[in-house]
């Protein structure tokens, strides 16, 4: 199979991206279907950090960092790093070094679905990183792979100019061709929990507002006045 770099994608309009910078990821998740949501086992490494920005993508054989190395090149400012490896060999695939020429490029953040290394020197720098481990053992720069490829990272299929937003709750990826769909439906769902909002601070309770009653009496659920009623 051919290995290769793709130098210019299709990314998503700044103003898009704005609106998508005022949810969250559960919100967009929920609102498009349940879908898109990448593996738990994906952690960031600093907390209360969100970014959204379009996947520039690289697939390494597991161990070996070149093609994030050609990655750094043809990223652009806000664009997000997606790392996956071919092989499940756990190593920190990028450091302090990488990460400062990340920086440099203007990239927002990395969603790597290996593991990274000088975590306390990355902190240091405020980069934020979505990661499955840390791990000092070291890589070669040897191997080709795919820059810009079609990937899947966390169980989540991702294609470059994908629009990843990740959170403290996860990362999620919008498909380039549910850009709009996502957004307004994620706008309606937030206009909705609005109301949800206004009833519980009147007082409400969900069991009411949800109309869960009637689920739980067909799941038999039965309410006793106190403890010494029940018959255990």
């Amino acid at each position: 199979m051919e290995k290769y770099v793709v130098k210019n994608i299709t990314r998503p309009d700044e103003e898009l991206i704005e609106e998508y910078k005022k949810l969250d990821v559960s919100t967009v998740y929920e609102a498009q279907g349940k879908i898109g949501l990448m593996d738990h086992n994906l952690k960031p490494i600093l907390d209360n950090t969100m970014i959204c920005g379009p996947a520039v993508t690289a697939v390494c054989p597991a161990g070996d960092n070149l093609m994030i190395h050609a990655a750094i090149e043809v990223c652009k400012p806000g664009d997000v790093l997606v790392i996956t490896t071919i092989g499940e060999m756990e190593a920190g695939m990028i450091g302090e070094l990488i990460v400062s020429a990340l920086i440099k490029r203007g990239v927002q953040g990395v969603i790597i679905d290996s593991g990274i290394r000088d975590l306390a020197q990355i902190r240091e720098l405020g980069f934020p990183v979505w990661t499955k481990a840390v791990l000092s053992r070291g890589t070669t720069k040897n191997r080709g792979g795919w820059v810009n490829a079609p990937t899947v990272c966390g169980g989540t299929s991702v294609a470059p100019g994908d629009l990843i937003m990740a959170d403290d709750d996860g990362v999620v990826v919008v498909k380039k061709g549910d850009f709009q769909f996502a957004l307004e439906s994620s706008k309606k769902r937030l206009h909705k929990e609005e109301g949800t909002k206004e009833k519980i601070a009147r007082g409400e309770i969900s069991v009411d507002f949800y109309n869960l009653r009637p689920t739980l009496e067909k799941e038999q659920v039965v309410y006793y006045e106190n403890e010494s009623e029940l018959k255990i």
